[in-house]
C-alpha cells in the first residue's frame, strides 16, 4: 500500500510540474502575442524610405480645423510633419514634447502637420481632450499618406526647410527630446 501511494504521489507531482511548466509557457506565449498585437510599430514592406536631403513627397491632408496642408502649402516656411497613433506608447511620450515645440514655434511662422497613421478622428479627439493638446491634426484611417514618407516606425518626425527639403528625421530610436527638436528647428530657421 505504501509503495502505491509513493508512486501515485510521484506521478501527481510530475503532473503538477508539467502543468506548471505548461502554464508558464502558455503565459509567456500569451504575453508575446499580446505585445505583438498592441505594438504601435507594424513593419510593412510598402512605402517610401525618405532620407534627409529628399524633397517632400506630394501629399494633401485635411486638418481637424478644416484647413488643408500639402507639400505645396508648406513651401515658403519651415515645417514639421509628425506621424503618430495615440495608442503607441512612444507617441504618447512624444506628443507633449511636440505640443511644447508647437507652442514655441507656431508664432514664429513654423508650419505643423500632425498626421495619424491608421487612427480615426474620434479616438484622436478624445486623446487630445484628455491630454490637453490643441495642435491641429489630420485623422487618417489608413496608411496611404504615411506610405508616401515611410515604411514603418512611429512616431516619425520630419523637419523641413522653406524649399520643402527634409533636413531632419526622427523616429522612435531614440524618441527625440525637446532640446533635440529645438536645436534642429533652430538650425533650419537660422
Amino acid at each position: 500500500m505504501g509503495r502505491l501511494e509513493l508512486q501515485s504521489s510521484f506521478f501527481c507531482s510530475f503532473a503538477v510540474v508539467i502543468y506548471v511548466s505548461d502554464m508558464k509557457r502558455a503565459i509567456y506565449i500569451f504575453f508575446v502575442l499580446l505585445s505583438s498585437l498592441l505594438s504601435c510599430i507594424r513593419e510593412d514592406s510598402r512605402g517610401a524610405d525618405l532620407e534627409t536631403g529628399d524633397r517632400l513627397p506630394d501629399f494633401e491632408v485635411v486638418m481637424n480645423d478644416g484647413s488643408v496642408v500639402s507639400d505645396e502649402s508648406l513651401k515658403g516656411s519651415v515645417s514639421v510633419i509628425v506621424f503618430f497613433n495615440t495608442l503607441c506608447p512612444d507617441c504618447q511620450k512624444e506628443l507633449p514634447v511636440i505640443q511644447d515645440i508647437y507652442d514655441e514655434y507656431v508664432l514664429e511662422g513654423v508650419s505643423f502637420a500632425l498626421v495619424s497613421r491608421e487612427e480615426g478622428a474620434d479616438s484622436i479627439e478624445s486623446y487630445w481632450r484628455e491630454n490637453r493638446l490643441d495642435m491641429p491634426y489630420s485623422a487618417q484611417t489608413d496608411r496611404k499618406v504615411y506610405e508616401r514618407f515611410a515604411r514603418s516606425r512611429i512616431p516619425r518626425i520630419y523637419i523641413n526647410d522653406k524649399d520643402g527639403i527634409i533636413r531632419y528625421i526622427y523616429t522612435d530610436d531614440p524618441v527625440p527630446s525637446y532640446s533635440d527638436l529645438k536645436s534642429s528647428l533652430e538650425s533650419v530657421i537660422r
